[in-house]
């Protein structure tokens, strides 16, 4: 498969268009191969592209009837001119640059706009989020957590805010490690105002990144939807403190649908308020997590090759098995195998090969799948 080919002017120019959204300009792009047609295309061939429907594919070639429209060149320039001005870069849905994790959500951006650079290391990441107003106890577990996984490499992915964001943001650096901010403002707008330099220097060591156009304000229905990004490029998101209505809890929701793994350090008991991490917790939406370790374990097969030396949870013995059982457990591993080639391979006939396969899996140490496939339990 090509890559499209992508003009920066052109998606902007239509993403201004009535009625073509982020899902439908990937959509686009994806089936013209590129920008450039797009722009030429009749509405019979625009109806071509999935999730285009008439009343859109009208909108396009309305919009574009005398070419692409003054206003829409001014804004493209005006945008790239200012990106260029604070020293950012305009990174689509099909630049290799792209967090690879992000492409496979529901609904990813079809453009980013980044100041400093994400580099393929960045695969570990995890998402560290939670309370504007945290506690004494909340802002000391937030920078142990973000210093113990910067040291082990993997990059801390929060969303610039007050409280427990930017105790992230900063433990990461203070670790030497890595860090990306989501912002649900533009590049060049930064929220809070106090977070200015953390994200110049984060920006050195990471990436500040919105999918916000240039010059957008940091307006409040801007932030649930930033916040699929953060969970999106993470392999997990990690919510230390919270209330039972925070933004954090959108973000553990987000990532709970993008199929995505939610840890959450219980929090004290308080009169003051309910805790949305032990709601969490309650409802079996996270996993309880008193250390790193407690991560690392859960995504160690994600992370393998990514992450050196990772605390792997110990492997349970096996329980005692037959002879016959332990010729099959020589033959199985981690990838599924058709009955037929374990039969094969361990010198029984099909019909032992499955009593003895069964066997194995009341004792737990084998599973079998659809289709008559095998493997080690």
């Amino acid at each position: 498969m090509t890559t499209p080919a992508v003009s920066r002017r052109d998606i902007l120019v239509l993403s201004r268009i009535p009625g073509v959204g982020p899902a439908r300009l990937r959509s686009l792009i994806s089936h013209f191969d590129g920008t450039a047609a797009v722009l030429q295309a009749s509405p019979g061939e625009l109806l071509k592209a999935e999730g285009v429907d008439r009343r859109t594919a009208l909108s396009i070639v309305s919009y574009l009837r005398h070419g692409i429209p003054p206003a829409a060149t001014q804004f493209a320039n005006d945008q790239l001119r200012s990106m260029e001005r604070a020293g950012g870069r305009f990174l689509t849905f099909w630049d290799a640059e792209y967090p690879e994790h992000l492409k496979r959500i529901y609904d990813p951006p079809p453009f980013l706009f980044v100041i400093g650079s994400l580099i393929p290391r960045d695969a570990a990441a995890i998402a560290l989020v939670g309370t504007r107003n945290p506690t004494a106890y909340g802002l000391r577990v937030a920078e142990r957590f973000a210093m113990d996984l910067a040291a082990k490499g993997i990059t801390i992915v929060s969303g610039l805010a007050r409280g427990i964001d930017t105790v992230a943001h900063r433990a990461a650096l203070k670790a030497g490690g890595r860090t990306v901010a989501v912002i649900g403002s533009g590049i060049n707008t930064i929220y809070p105002t106090e977070n200015s330099d953390l994200a110049h220097r984060l920006a050195a060591n990471g990436a500040l990144m919105s999918e916000f156009i240039m010059g957008a304000k940091p307006d409040a229905t801007n932030f649930p939807q930033r916040n699929r990004i953060i969970s999106g490029m993470s392999l997990g998101t990690v919510v230390v403190e919270t209330g039972v209505e925070g933004g954090a809890m959108i973000t553990a929701r987000l990532a709970l649908d993008q199929n995505r793994e939610v840890f959450a350090v219980p929090s004290p008991l308080s009169p003051g308020g309910r805790s949305g991490t032990n709601l969490l917790i309650r409802e079996g939406n996270a996993s309880l997590v008193e250390s790193v370790e407690d991560i690392l374990q859960e995504l160690a097969p994600k992370l393998k090759g990514l992450v050196p030396d990772l605390p792997l949870r110990p492997q349970s013995p096996l329980p005692p098995l037959t002879l016959f059982e332990q010729k099959l457990i020589d033959v199985l591993d981690d990838h599924p195998q058709h009955i037929d080639i374990v039969a094969e391979h361990s010198g029984f006939t099909t019909a032992e090969a499955l009593v003895h396969l069964l066997s194995l899996e009341f004792k737990g140490v084998a599973r079998q799948l659809p289709g008559k496939l095998f493997l080690k339990g």
